[in-house]
């Protein structure tokens, strides 16, 4: 029985940042873990490559699709077969410090919290270009502005995990902060470690997929989301219209707001 299991959904991903997040999981200095890849549908390229490159460890355990199914039921199937005691996340063209897992597994049975994320620096094709944090003890005013845990940094107790992601329509792309509002609403502990442990691909690919039609899905979780916390009037409902406003910026001004904003050097 494995003391993590890490989850990863895989569509389509360039096999050199595959092989980077891979890698750096492989790598860590907590080795006691399983590592689920859900292959969700990759075209033949990106599916040879995997094929290939799960070989490598015993730890990885491959999951096919024939069809692509989205985030929400791809991490789901992972968690559903999944046999650790905690589980953590891992995004496909990312990557982590070597001493992510053991960092964060002792600062969350330290601090006594059910999910644990943490910042994160902020790269491109070129270079670390920035870095963010998040609130160390989340609360629930920290949902109003956007989500106050990264996605892809978690790592927490199988239970929380457990409750499923919404695999709803109108949780397409914002499935992670349905997630962790949920998580809240039901007495789960979420914080922050605020170590960088996590290194997030932010370019201009990133960028082209914040398509304004998956706005009104945010509309949508931040509505359903904020009623369950019970904070939809009156700051909730202006921040629901907030994500469709920003969303009319062109993606210009955003990308230079963005990099102005956590441009930490």
């Amino acid at each position: 029985m494995p003391k993590i299991s890490v989850i990863m959904s895989v569509y389509n991903t360039n096999s050199k940042y595959l092989e980077l997040s891979i890698d750096s999981i492989l790598k860590q200095t907590f080795t006691d873990f399983e590592f689920i890849i859900y292959n969700d549908g990759s075209n033949l390229e990106c599916t040879n490559f995997l094929k290939t490159y799960v070989k490598k460890d015993k730890r990885i355990i491959y999951i096919e699709s024939d069809r692509n199914s989205g985030l929400a039921h791809a991490l789901n199937e992972c968690i559903k077969i999944s046999k650790g005691e905690y589980i953590a996340r891992m995004d496909a063209d990312d990557y982590c410090s070597s001493d992510r897992l053991e960092s964060e597994l002792q600062e969350l049975n330290d601090r006594e919290l059910d999910v644990i994320g943490c910042g994160m620096n902020l790269f491109d094709n070129e270079s670390v270009w920035g870095n963010v944090t998040y609130p160390l003890d989340i609360e629930k005013k920290d949902f109003l502005f956007n989500s106050p845990i990264s996605h892809p940094t978690v790592l927490g107790n199988s239970q929380a995990f457990k409750e499923l992601y919404c695999e709803k329509k109108y949780c397409y792309r914002t499935e992670d902060y349905d997630f962790f509002m949920d998580l809240y609403s039901k007495g789960y502990k979420l914080g922050n470690s605020q170590n960088l442990f996590y290194y997030f691909r932010e370019d201009d690919s990133a960028a082209s997929r914040r398509k304004f039609k998956y706005r009104f899905n945010e509309f949508a979780v931040r509505f359903v989301g904020y009623r369950k916390l019970k904070m939809l009037f009156p700051l909730g409902i202006f921040y629901c219209f907030k994500t469709l406003l920003v969303a009319l910026l062109p993606k210009s001004l955003y990308k230079k707001f963005k990099r102005r904003r956590f441009n930490n050097k």
